[in-house]
């Protein structure tokens, strides 16, 4: 089923609409689709338009708040085994495309505070990062229905981005002015951005992307967000919120548990995809943590590489009672993995359904949740 703008920011903020959401967040991975065909899918199943899932029509605001480097990446070396690149960082990066889809850098930008103070540049505000045509054509979609959305550079992820994990965690204690002035530049471009796009269309959501933990927790604990998190988020989430935002997701994989209160907080009120192989279990988290804070995903994906069995254990767990009404968008905590055969799949699609007082699958189509 397709949803509203409003119903589903409603739905969100644990307004019961009515119908409880099942969607799917990111899709397969993509050597699954080969399995699949193999096993006699259907394009249409291979594509997810054939599982009725629910999802909102987006808009990603033609507003820019991140690095805008100049750099055009390149290719060095494409063999079917790997891929040798340079990004749009000038990072030189290495894809091993039997384990990975995501290439890795092997050198970052910024190692000292001048490196920083030479790339800086690349964050802060000039009025070109504001379409303000293609906003006035985006309000139009946004008088039909459809959710705005606006992202800004991770407090974690972005730094990760220029420095590597290691050389981020280290700076904490030896450069913690160099951080606090990246976060600070973040903040007055993103503020920016945020009250020139919302003078033309309203924003609905602000988004951020994370990824900073493990199945052994978070790479950042309470303290760091306190002091390098909730300065700059909430900066920014003030100034989203002005402009219309209700909600404030955030993407992290892994174990996020620990830092879930400090990051509500920070202004947090959503979050995916809440993987129980990291150490999450949404089940639990609604009872300490109540309706402050919606979660997206949540149903752990590696039950469905196990057979019908362990897909039908999983939802009679995930899909509790407390969890309905609002507040949840229940999905699988990540990729569909290669491994789960095409039949678990429909009875996982199907089961979920029943169990959630959902109709029969109809077709209707897929889009990404993952905002």
């Amino acid at each position: 089923m397709i949803w509203n703008r409003e119903r589903y920011i409603a739905h969100s903020l644990f307004e019961d609409t009515g119908r409880e959401m099942f969607c799917e967040l990111f899709g397969p991975l993509h050597a699954l689709e080969a399995e699949w065909r193999r096993q006699g899918a259907t394009e249409q199943e291979i594509g997810m338009t054939a599982f009725d899932w629910d999802y909102v029509p987006v808009i990603g605001l033609a507003g820019s708040t991140g690095a805008r480097t100049g750099i055009r990446p390149q290719i060095l070396e494409d063999t079917p085994e790997l891929t040798l690149a340079v990004d749009h960082m000038g990072r030189h990066t290495r894809l091993i495309k039997k384990s990975a889809t995501i290439a890795l850098p092997e050198d970052h930008p910024v190692v000292t505070p001048d490196d920083w103070e030479r790339v800086k540049h690349w964050y802060t505000f000039t009025e070109d990062r504001v379409n303000r045509e293609a906003l006035l054509a985006q309000k139009k979609h946004w008088e039909q229905g459809r959710l705005t959305i606006l992202g800004m550079p991770g407090a974690f992820d972005e730094p990760r981005q220029l420095m590597g994990e290691a050389e981020l965690c280290i700076a904490c204690y030896e450069e913690p002015e160099m951080l606090h002035n990246m976060l600070e530049t973040f903040a007055d471009t993103a503020v920016k951005v945020i009250e020139r796009v919302g003078d033309i269309v309203p924003i609905d959501c602000l988004t951020v992307h994370e990824d900073m933990a493990g199945k052994s927790g978070p790479l950042f604990g309470p303290a760091q967000i306190q002091e390098f998190f909730k300065p700059y988020y909430t900066k920014v989430w003030k100034a989203a919120q002005a402009h219309g935002a209700k909600l404030f997701s955030q993407d992290s994989d892994g174990d996020m548990s620990p830092i879930l209160g400090d990051l509500l907080d920070c202004g947090l009120n959503c979050i995916h995809p809440i993987e129980p192989v990291g150490g999450n279990d949404m089940v639990e988290l609604r009872k300490k943590y109540g309706k402050k804070l919606c979660f997206k995903g949540g149903i752990d994906k590696h039950a469905l590489v196990k057979g019908k069995e362990a897909v039908k254990k999983e939802l009679e767990y995930r899909l509790a009672p407390h969890l309905f009404g609002g507040g949840t968008i229940f999905g699988l905590d990540h990729r569909i993995p290669n491994g789960v055969h095409i039949d678990t799949y429909r009875y996982y699609v199907n089961l979920g359904r029943e169990m959630l007082g959902l109709d029969p699958v109809s077709g209707e189509g897929w889009a990404r949740m993952a905002f």
